[in-house]
């Protein structure tokens, strides 16, 4: 491969077209006439073309000098825009992040936490992907996101985990169920029903078929939902209750007119964990602010109400 020119001698020749004077573009470059007469014929010599009119009076570039040069300057910019693209990653958000979530968390949390992100940080571009939970933890390893936004727990030796907070539970029930009567529900009032829930590709449903078991409940193998809406309306047609997410049901059920209806656990006593997971050779302090933002947004626009997401410390 042929040598190529380096950043500090397309600058020499950026000062020499600027001054059009040896002398004074050495002393600009705070380099000896010399030395930058010979970086510049360096630069001649690799590129095989003649850059400048050398004579009396001032410097002129030829023809192949101007077109080089046009050139060099947009090398030279960036160049500089790395340098300051890496300069903003260390004190804020910049760039791309690629975040995959679950279709039961991203679509009810990150509205929430764009508007924010963009205000505060307006040179950060984030690309959010849906993505099916049985893939989500490959495809961060692979390289193809940069970090996740799941259910916990997810981890491994080669990846960071960073707990965001703690979303309740709430039983889904017809609007004619005999539990609507209750402001609050408990696991005991589960026994003997049939329990609507996700696929098992889904952690949801690894923890609700947990529940069932301890209570007594039927987890119903035989409808399992592929989204949460499926879930709500199989629920609404009287087929069963299910345990849907707060936020979830915060963004499609509270104040709506349904035939399905809520009810929290008391003392908020079923609750999953949620967090941001990325590689241990990521950007920690880029991660840890976008968490910070996250938890910032859930607290001041997920707390209030019923069933309140609690964060973590």
């Amino acid at each position: 491969m042929a040598d190529l020119p380096t950043i500090r001698q397309l600058r020499y020749l950026i000062a020499l077209s600027e001054v059009r004077h040896f002398r004074k573009a050495a002393e600009a470059m705070q380099i000896s006439q010399p030395s930058l007469s010979l970086q510049i014929s360096n630069l001649e010599e690799l590129l095989g073309v003649r850059l400048v009119e050398r004579g009396r009076g001032p410097v002129t570039l030829t023809l192949e000098g101007r077109e080089v040069l046009a050139r060099a300057r947009r090398a030279v910019d960036e160049v500089r825009g790395i340098v300051d693209l890496t300069a903003a990653l260390k004190t804020g958000l910049s760039g791309t992040i690629r975040l995959g979530t679950t279709p039961t968390i991203g679509p009810y949390l990150m509205p929430f936490v764009v508007e924010r992100l963009h205000a505060r940080y307006p040179d950060l571009r984030l690309y959010i992907r849906e993505v099916a939970p049985r893939d989500l933890r490959g495809e961060l390893l692979a390289g193809g996101l940069d970090v996740i936004l799941t259910q916990l727990p997810e981890g491994g030796a080669d990846l960071v985990t960073r707990r965001l907070f703690r979303e309740p539970l709430m039983l889904a029930m017809p609007d004619d169920h005999d539990l609507v009567s209750k402001t609050e529900v408990t696991e005991a009032d589960l026994a003997g029903q049939n329990v609507l829930t996700l696929g098992p590709d889904y952690a949801l449903h690894d923890q609700i078929a947990a529940i069932c078991h301890q209570s007594g409940a039927m987890l119903a193998r035989d409808y399992e939902g592929t989204s949460l809406d499926a879930i709500r309306q199989m629920v609404g047609m009287g087929m069963g209750v299910a345990l849907l997410p707060r936020l979830y049901a915060r963004s499609e059920i509270d104040g709506r007119s349904s035939n399905v209806v809520v009810r929290p656990f008391r003392r908020n006593a079923v609750v999953r964990s949620i967090g941001l997971v990325w590689r241990r050779a990521g950007n920690a302090a880029t991660y840890d602010r976008l968490s910070n933002v996250i938890k910032e947004a859930t607290r001041v626009d997920l707390q209030s109400g019923t069933s309140p997401v609690m964060l973590y410390d």
